[in-house]
């Protein structure tokens, strides 16, 4: 099978794994979207997955998302890695959404650094629900009073919560973190009426249904879209040559 029929397939896959899964969440299939997580791979790749209609796509790595976004500015760019404050103003200036903002100052920036001309850029805060020393984000504690201080700031619009919890195999196991991250979402909402928090990032490849039925508005797709990532491929762009750790 050639490469893109393979990505077709794939695609396939995934968007009907998501429709049964609204179907047996009893939602809408408008209320869930795809983000093709395309960190590592080629535009080639891009291109046949848009061929589909598939236009959200995230990135990890500032230099290797900003070579693709020039060569297809038309697609809708998500940036999903950690952020690093003097990476700040590239992501402000050729992003729609970012999904990883773990920190108050990079709210702040991105507020200051957004383009005027552009619409507000959509933020997510990333929540570290499992505690890991070993992730960034906000802890649930921490959640009231970072919401409070950045529905103020300009040019960015908070739109709710993304996580990646630790792996767990069981779906019930799987759906209970959801739930609690669903929960800081409805406690959000009601302390801040007047924002537009409506969206949860939350489920990859393995533990997309239990986030489905948890309430997830976008779900962050690579490996069962893309096949396994290989971080040493060599393809027409520069890839980054290690992942960005948060300042």
């Amino acid at each position: 099978m050639e490469r893109s029929e393979q990505l077709l397939h794939n695609w396939h896959d995934v968007t009907q794994r998501i429709h049964n899964a609204c179907l047996q969440a009893q939602r809408d299939l408008n209320d869930v979207n795809l983000l093709a997580v395309s960190k590592t791979k080629p535009v080639t790749d891009i291109i046949a997955l848009a061929q589909t209609g598939q236009v959200h796509f995230g990135e990890n790595y500032l230099q290797e998302a900003l070579d693709k976004i020039s060569a297809l500015p038309e697609l809708v760019w998500h940036f999903i890695g950690p952020i690093q404050s003097n990476k700040t103003r590239p992501v402000a200036e050729h992003f729609t959404w970012v999904h990883s903002v773990d920190r108050l100052k990079i709210a702040q920036r991105l507020s200051e650094q957004r383009p005027a001309h552009l619409a507000p850029l959509n933020i997510l805060l990333a929540v570290n629900i499992d505690r890991e020393e070993s992730k960034s984000g906000f802890f649930p504690e921490q959640l009231a009073a970072t919401v409070a201080e950045i529905l103020p700031l300009p040019n960015i619009q908070l739109r709710g919560l993304m996580t990646i919890p630790q792996a767990r195999e069981q779906l019930s196991e799987q759906r209970s973190v959801f739930a609690e991250i669903h929960q800081l979402l409805s406690d959000l909402q009601q302390q801040f009426p007047q924002a537009q928090l409506d969206q949860l990032s939350m489920g990859m490849s393995s533990d997309l249904e239990a986030a489905i039925f948890e309430g997830a508005t976008w779900v962050r797709i690579g490996t069962d879209l893309f096949g396994a990532r290989d971080y040493t491929a060599k393809n027409s762009l520069k890839l980054a040559s290690k992942i960005q750790k948060a300042d």
